[in-house]
């Protein structure tokens, strides 16, 4: 979150209108525990108001702390290669002449580094589905299906049908477990294409070789897909 972000809320206009108390007790306590000059007194208190002010803006959101290493495979692929192109589009930006490019690239870099995040809520997202998918064992599932349908031969009873219809509500919300988890998988395989075109590309807009505001617009497509895409595994929470 940006400063300009975190000055314009309620809790910083709240801080700022508590101004006359702040300086008020500031001021009254300096006075009376080591008997400063009013001006003096007065000087405690607007540290005060404006350390109070500056305690109340919102920190922004923190990043996820990214493990690689506690995700399966091709997740585990995926967060690394997504590390290693933010460590090199780092690297570039840091070995840049100081000035206003460089500045402006930098927010850039900023963005894909939200994209980095999200890949690692995809891909853990992704873990998981995986997992559950294992649990419920698809193969274990069809053979114990197989296994009913050969009854209905013999018993046409409705509880031998509820089983059936069970077993087969199992298999199809595995079926779309697993849709979803290959889905995932197969755009995150896309856009690390697209990243690897973004770092190639940094090291041109860092000189201004390159179209910066065509750059960015395609930083934001691609980070604006991420969140759409984890989103979308999001929803198989509640599906």
């Amino acid at each position: 979150m940006a400063f300009r972000d975190r000055f314009y809320t309620p809790q910083t206009a709240k801080a700022i209108l508590s101004w006359r108390i702040v300086l008020g007790v500031g001021a009254t306590a300096a006075l009376l525990a080591f008997g400063l000059a009013w001006p003096v007194a007065a000087a405690t208190g607007v540290v005060a108001y404006g350390g109070s002010v500056l305690a109340a803006m919102p920190r922004g959101p923190r990043r996820p702390r990214i493990d690689p290493f506690t995700v399966q495979e091709p997740w585990r692929q995926f967060v690394h290669a997504a590390q290693r192109a933010a460590s090199r589009l780092h690297q570039t930006v840091d070995a840049a002449t100081d000035g206003p490019l460089k500045a402006r690239v930098a927010g850039i870099v900023d963005k894909l580094d939200h994209g980095l995040d999200e890949t690692w809520r995809i891909a853990r997202r992704g873990h998981e589905l995986d997992e559950v998918v294992n649990r419920l064992d698809p193969t274990a599932l069809r053979s114990k299906l197989e296994s009913l349908q050969q009854r209905t031969h013999e018993d046409d009873s409705a509880e031998l049908a509820a089983a059936i219809a069970s077993v087969e509500g199992q298999l199809a919300g595995t079926e779309r477990l697993k849709q979803q988890s290959t889905r995932a998988a197969n755009t995150l395989r896309l856009t690390q294409t697209r990243l690897d075109e973004l770092v190639a590309r940094a090291a041109e807009i860092t000189v201004g070789a390159g179209d910066t505001d065509a750059y960015e617009h395609d930083v934001e497509d691609l980070v604006v897909e991420l969140e759409a895409l984890r989103l979308a595994v999001e929803e198989t929470r509640t599906a």
